[in-house]
């Protein structure tokens, strides 16, 4: 399983994006696609500004068949202190802890996320 941070997504939608054959690589595999639910409403931000956010959810849920995770009664404090250990953004945060649960890759182009994940014993899949 991967799972994905919003701006590997975010990339894959846009083809002006520098990352987004990269992206493209990463959504082309067998592996189960994951990604958080903060994640997921970080990219359908700007297709919510043009009427595409419900499109798009179905474009990459149905037609990508990329799995919403479903967050633990205690992730928000498995959040919070990853936040102040690591001072990771929240959407790195959740990208992170939910690849760590599922025992997942993790498909970022952040690299300190990537730093991070690597030192927690996550695989990362970057560009």
């Amino acid at each position: 399983m991967i799972v994905l941070d919003a701006a590997v997504v975010i990339a894959h939608l846009s083809t002006s994006d520098p990352h987004s054959d990269a992206a493209g690589d990463i959504l082309d595999t067998e592996e189960e696609l994951a990604i958080h639910p903060l994640s997921l409403a970080e990219v359908l931000v700007h297709p919510a500004h043009t009427g595409q956010d419900v499109a798009i959810f179905e474009r990459l849920t149905t037609r990508l068949g990329i799995e919403t995770v479903t967050p633990t009664p205690t992730e928000p404090i498995e959040l919070a202190r990853l936040r102040a250990q690591t001072k990771l953004k929240m959407p790195g945060c959740c990208a992170l802890v939910a690849a760590e649960r599922l025992g997942a890759h993790l498909a970022t182009f952040d690299r300190r996320l990537a730093e991070v994940a690597r030192g927690r014993g996550v695989r990362v899949i970057a560009n």
